[in-house]
């Protein structure tokens, strides 16, 4: 665990500074002191990932890199969802021109995320499912609160993870655990995600995630940024360029999926439920 009063110095110290413009789904700030920024998905609900907020994210992680933040570190303005992944209504009864652009857009972020430069933390203060873990799981470290639940799902919906969610899971788990795991469609609550290795340590609220997210990023303030990054990026290179390699063959395999009647009435099916978990509430 890393010492509390340092994670206090390096997220609290100092005057901050909004760099992303507040009517954007994402809002970045930077801690002036420790040069560390704060990105924030900002899409109520529950920070479903559509088109706009994946570009938001993209611009915001290159706003990030382009002033030169000692760190990174991705949180939720939701204080129950951190993200519940992409949003379905991006695959269900799509527009084709919209639905390629989306998951191109879904390619570019996880790119920039997954390959960034400076060290990188997610504060997890609600539940992340799907696309949420993925967000997390492309971080160099995780936080979370309890009473939450993170996990590849896919299955689930009758999808597959694509091979560059399951690299980023297995950077994480070890092979056998990871397999089991997106098989079954498993949702690991905060307690089993510390057991299983998922997330790195727990935290009590928000803002104490995002203390020990600092905390870990302040650990790198003595290395040298270059070196420390082209060592990040050598460990990460493989997966990157698996990805940039197939991208077009990434793209018309989810095109082919989600056309498929099967899913589309899956998917229909789900957007009932929630429909009616809404009417009783």
């Amino acid at each position: 665990m890393l010492h509390t009063n340092l994670s206090r110095l390096l997220a609290s110290g100092g005057p901050k500074r909004l760099i992303s413009t507040v009517n954007k789904l994402t809002t970045v700030e930077v801690n002036d002191k420790t040069g560390i920024a704060i990105l924030t998905m900002n899409r109520p609900p529950v920070n479903g990932l559509n088109l706009e907020l994946l570009q938001d994210l993209k611009s915001s992680i290159d706003e990030i890199e382009g002033n030169k933040s000692r760190g990174l570190i991705l949180t939720s303005s939701s204080p129950t969802i951190f993200s519940a992944g992409l949003d379905i209504l991006e695959m269900y009864k799509p527009d084709m021109d919209r639905c390629r652009a989306f998951w191109s857009q879904l390619q570019e972020t996880w790119l920039a995320l997954y390959g960034s430069s400076v060290p990188t933390a997610a504060a997890i203060n609600g539940h992340s499912p799907a696309g949420g873990c993925l967000l997390a799981t492309s971080c160099e470290y995780r936080v979370m609160v309890p009473k939450f639940t993170i996990g590849l799902n896919e299955t689930q919906l009758g999808m597959i993870a694509p091979q560059w969610f399951m690299s980023a899971f297995l950077s994480v788990l070890p092979q056998r655990e990871a397999e089991r795991a997106l098989n079954q469609g498993r949702m690991f609550t905060t307690e089993e995600a510390l057991r299983v290795g998922l997330i790195d340590e727990t935290a009590n609220s928000k803002e104490e995630a995002i203390e020990k997210c600092a905390a870990f990023i302040g650990t790198f303030a003595k290395v040298n940024p270059l070196a420390r990054s082209l060592t990040k990026q050598q460990f990460r290179a493989a997966d990157l360029q698996q990805l940039k390699n197939g991208r077009k063959e990434d793209l018309e395999k989810f095109l082919f999926t989600v056309s498929q009647p099967a899913l589309q009435k899956g998917l229909g099916i789900y957007l009932e439920g929630l429909k009616k978990k809404v009417k009783k509430q």
